[in-house]
């Protein structure tokens, strides 16, 4: 009897086994007929030195518009008017706020809607003290036949002048869109959750005249290059944003009796204000596997090599231990769960005087269906002490989820993979914010995607010292933007 149990047994292992290498075998890359990219002409030199004369052109915004120097945002449309002679003299263009602008390039039909390309036009400061740690100025646009360095290279200059490249080429060959092509360009998406900028009465000056965008493309992507020894040997993963975050700051205060430090009390309020954060930190926000991200890891878990796919093929069956693992590394852990990070802390003004109050400010960022009133909710909820203050500061929340079987998504995907079948295409959620959710009210198909391939190395660099971009990704990025309004303009 025992050695009819051990062989069954392993009889059982033998053929469970034998099932799992049959399906890892199975578990591969969809094959599907991409079709061939399209030959697109493209000026690299030429769009090269506008990239660099717009990178030097400091457009920065700032929270308090009165410190913004709109000069340069002047400067900037005169540098567009004289670089795309053709887009000045075909598209109507429209200033809204200080410096937004709206580009409308009539199609042939009115019965469609239109697509729309967004950028924006600001850039972050260069933090005081760091000018000098700078290879080459940040503002210098400067081109060293590898990289053209400054602020703006990668967020998002790059993405706006691209969209200009590939609009002008077009109007040169004569090319004419089935339906309206708007391009929309916001003067201050580097204001976190700003309330009245200038996406926002983009969106509302479109609102107010009836229009509904078939679609939208704004920063968010990224052409990522994989390479793990073993596992996945020179991919590409190519990120499409169907979603972003909601962004909340939250201050949270204790109020005591002060006094004087040389007779304090068990607690002080500071002391009390620390258990408040333990909370806070103990008590994280609910983990779950979205199903994007679920069709992420399956498509990476596709294009593994076979050993490595005799584990991704059970991803269903793996989801616990994901998110387990998931959950000890902070930047996966942001795909699954709504963040919790405490960033400023204030209390007494000197060293020998007890606070009356004392004070910390918690970021979060929400998932898509969490909302502000969730967030509040959580910190009462957590937070043992009930004699706190909650205050919300600034709030921006998170945006829907975009499909991805729309004819725009598809549109994305096709020209990726037209690229190259080692490509691995895939939604995912964005981190940080984009003017793109601001224009849900007039749309629904909403796709954040930059095509320009920069390594992780790079990204970083972006809002920091030595932003730049490669020369390289300047061609392939223009010709990708000719192909997406080619297609996404088309009646279907």
């Amino acid at each position: 009897m025992k050695k009819a149990v051990k062989y069954s047994i392993i009889g059982g292992a033998c053929a469970l086994t034998g099932i799992n290498a049959i399906r890892a075998a199975k578990f591969v890359p969809e094959k599907k007929e991409w079709g061939q990219l399209s030959d697109e002409k493209v000026d690299v030199e030429k769009a090269c030195e506008h990239l660099s004369t717009a990178i030097s052109i400091p457009t920065v915004s700032y929270p308090e518009k009165e410190k913004v120097d709109f000069t340069q945002f002047d400067k900037f449309h005169k540098f567009l008017e004289e670089a795309f002679p053709l887009i000045h003299q075909k598209l109507e263009k429209e200033v809204v706020e200080e410096a937004s602008l709206i580009f409308r390039w009539k199609g042939k039909r009115d019965d469609l809607d239109p697509i729309a390309l967004l950028a924006h036009q600001d850039v972050v400061p260069i933090s005081r003290g760091t000018e000098d740690d700078w290879t080459h100025p940040g503002f210098s646009g400067y081109n060293d036949g590898e990289f053209i360095w400054g602020r703006g290279a990668l967020d998002m200059k790059n993405h706006l002048m691209g969209v200009m490249e590939a609009v002008e080429t077009l109007l040169e060959e004569g090319f004419e869109p089935e339906r309206d092509v708007y391009l929309l360009f916001g003067q201050d998406e580097e204001v976190v959750a700003n309330e009245h900028g200038g996406a926002k009465s983009i969106m509302e000056t479109l609102k107010a005249r009836g229009i509904h965008l078939d679609c939208i493309i704004d920063e968010g992507g990224a052409m990522l290059p994989v390479d793990v020894k073993g596992i996945l040997n020179h991919k590409q993963l190519c990120g499409i944003g169907i979603a972003e975050k909601g962004y909340a700051d939250f201050e949270i205060s204790i109020n005591a009796k002060g006094g004087h430090s040389s007779q304090p009390p068990k607690h002080s309020a500071v002391g009390q204000l620390a258990n408040v954060i333990r909370d806070l930190e103990n008590n994280q926000f609910k983990a779950e596997l979205r199903p994007f991200l679920i069709d992420l890891f399956s498509k990476i878990g596709r294009s593994c090599t076979y050993p490595a796919r005799l584990v991704t093929c059970n991803l269903p069956a793996l989801k616990p231990v994901m998110k387990t693992v998931m959950k000890q590394i902070p930047p996966a852990a942001s795909l699954i769960r709504t963040t919790t990070g405490v960033t400023m802390v204030s209390g007494s003004p000197a060293a020998n005087v007890l606070p009356q109050k004392a004070s910390v400010t918690v970021n979060f960022r929400m998932m898509p269906g969490v909302t502000t009133a969730d967030v509040e909710n959580h910190i009462r909820k957590v937070v043992k002490n009930k004699n706190i203050e909650i205050k919300a500061l600034k709030q921006k929340e998170a945006s829907a989820i975009s499909p991805t079987d729309s004819r725009a998504f598809k549109i994305i995907e096709t020209l990726c993979m037209q690229e190259s079948e080692d490509n691995i295409v895939a939604p995912y959620l964005v981190m940080g914010g984009t003017d793109a959710c601001t224009y849900e009210p007039i749309c629904e198909n909403i796709y954040r995607y930059s095509p320009y391939r920069a390594g992780v190395d790079l990204l970083l660099c972006t809002h920091g010292t030595n932003e730049r971009i490669p020369v390289s990704s300047i061609g392939p990025g223009i010709a990708f933007f000719k192909r997406y309004i080619r297609l996404a303009s088309a009646e279907n």
